[in-house]
């Protein structure tokens, strides 16, 4: 399954390399064009996810009056979910949707060849000439890419924080969690990993201030 998926991102990315001849941006250009495809979903999750912050007061509302008839509570915060526009699962399908890439990205990154980025190794390290810092997309355990890695995951969860006092301390520790994970990964793995998930990261933020700024 994981070989699948990598062998079809390769596709993608190999038509990539092949015009920019760079390995690294070409990774940079892959995250944008995986990011851009997700954008009706992600705008769709970001307004779902203000839309039930709106509606918080009217649910505190309903869980109070009806705390003693949990079918009751259920079926009026459903009907406050469909005159409000408001699908609660919304906001898991572009997490659904981007854990495959992500474990496929896995497969791919650590072996480009095999899954036909690149005809063969010389091909592959004659476009890999690394990015700023960077001496090559392959490099692992590298600090300051799990620092940035780390922190960009941290502000992208802050951006998505909800005002809902039931949620908030879930939230906050599903931000220490995301943080920490996103660090280990950006140190641990090929640095062409840690620069799509920072760059996912940096893509979400803006997004999240584009969609939801008057």
């Amino acid at each position: 399954m994981l070989d699948a998926i990598g062998n079809f991102l390769g596709i993608i990315l190999s038509f990539i390399v092949n015009i920019v001849n760079d390995y690294a941006w070409s990774i940079i250009i892959f995250t944008i064009l995986v990011r851009l495809c997700l954008l009706p979903l992600m705008v769709k999750q970001i307004k779902s996810n203000k839309a039930m912050q709106d509606i918080q007061p009217k649910m505190k509302e309903i869980q109070e009056k009806y705390k003693n008839k949990p079918e009751k509570q259920k079926e009026e915060l459903m009907k406050l979910y469909k005159d409000a526009k408001i699908n609660p699962m919304a906001g898991c399908l572009p997490m659904f949707i981007q854990l495959p890439i992500l474990m496929g990205l896995f497969a791919l990154l650590r072996n480009p060849v095999s899954h036909g980025v690149f005809p063969n190794e010389a091909a592959y390290h004659a476009a890999n000439h690394g990015f700023l810092w960077i001496s090559s997309v392959s490099q692992t355990h590298n600090l300051s890419l799990g620092l940035l890695s780390g922190i960009s995951a941290y502000f992208m969860q802050k951006s998505m924080a909800t005002t809902d006092e039931s949620q908030a301390q879930m939230m906050k520790s599903m931000t220490i969690v995301m943080t920490a994970m996103s660090f280990w990964w950006g140190y641990t793995y090929e640095a062409g990993l840690a620069l799509y998930w920072t760059m996912s990261n940096i893509f979400s933020i803006a997004q999240y201030y584009l969609v939801t700024s008057p």
